[in-house]
């Protein structure tokens, strides 16, 4: 039986008059795959940077691997991350890049470097471990990323806009680690994206953000049969404010 890996409850954030998230309640547990969906400006990368431990709440509470939103050094370690526009050092090796964050979770030297060299494997990234990673494509970028985000072998994996920018290739290649980290690991995988293809074929639930709030929540087939349409893009353009632009 999966287990219960995060819970927000009523949770927001202000940022002096306004509002980014207001009131956001969800489940999510292990071998989820739940897509963040909503216009610009909903709150999703704020109600990621709050469950992050990033940003804290003004309001409302959550717990993430079974830890409460005081415990946030906890949280930390038992979290991945791969944020929009993530930066790497051009200069480092993939291999010297992911072999650095094992050492800074306390791996040993010998250790971290198994870990560097078992999660480039994982992203198909082996054959260009030793080459600088200012030579890598965006999309080679983008797995490193996600390599990074599972260095601590996470029980939540939050991935902010991992196929932007991607051609359908790096596209593909990004969605089959989605899926690689839901079922092989285990782990419950949040993604934010504006790419509602992408959420079809990797996600198993779905939350739409409009103006902050969470406007409904559920497996896309739900959704979409709620909204009495065909397609899970006319339920977003139904269900939020880009249906009356």
């Amino acid at each position: 039986m999966a287990s219960l890996t995060v819970e927000a409850v009523e949770l927001s954030k202000r940022f002096g008059e306004r509002e980014a998230v207001r009131q956001v309640s969800f489940v999510a547990a292990s071998g989820d795959v739940v897509g963040l969906l909503g216009p610009n400006g909903a709150g999703k990368t704020t109600l990621i940077r709050l469950l992050t431990t990033v940003l804290r709440p003004s309001g409302g509470t959550f717990q993430v691997a079974g830890l409460p939103a005081t415990a946030a050094a906890e949280i930390r370690r038992r979290v991945g991350v791969l944020p929009e526009s993530a930066g790497y050092p051009g200069h480092q090796t993939g291999e010297e890049y992911l072999r650095y964050f094992a050492r800074l979770y306390g791996r040993s030297r010998a250790a971290a470097r198994v870990v560097a060299d078992g999660l480039l494997a994982e992203v198909g990234l082996s054959e260009r471990s030793g080459t600088p990673i200012s030579s890598y494509s965006r999309g080679m970028r983008q797995r490193l990323g996600i390599a990074r985000a599972l260095v601590n072998d996470p029980t939540v994996v939050f991935l902010d806009e991992p196929t932007l920018g991607l051609d359908p290739t790096g596209r593909s290649q990004v969605l089959d680690l989605v899926g690689t980290i839901s079922r092989r690991r285990g782990a419950t995988v949040l993604l934010s994206t504006h790419t509602l293809p992408d959420v079809e074929r990797a996600c198993s639930r779905v939350l739409i953000l409009d103006r902050g709030r969470l406007v409904v929540s559920g497996g896309i087939d739900e959704i979409i049969a709620a909204a009495r349409v065909e397609r899970l893009s006319d339920a977003f353009l139904a269900m939020t404010r880009e249906g009356s632009v």
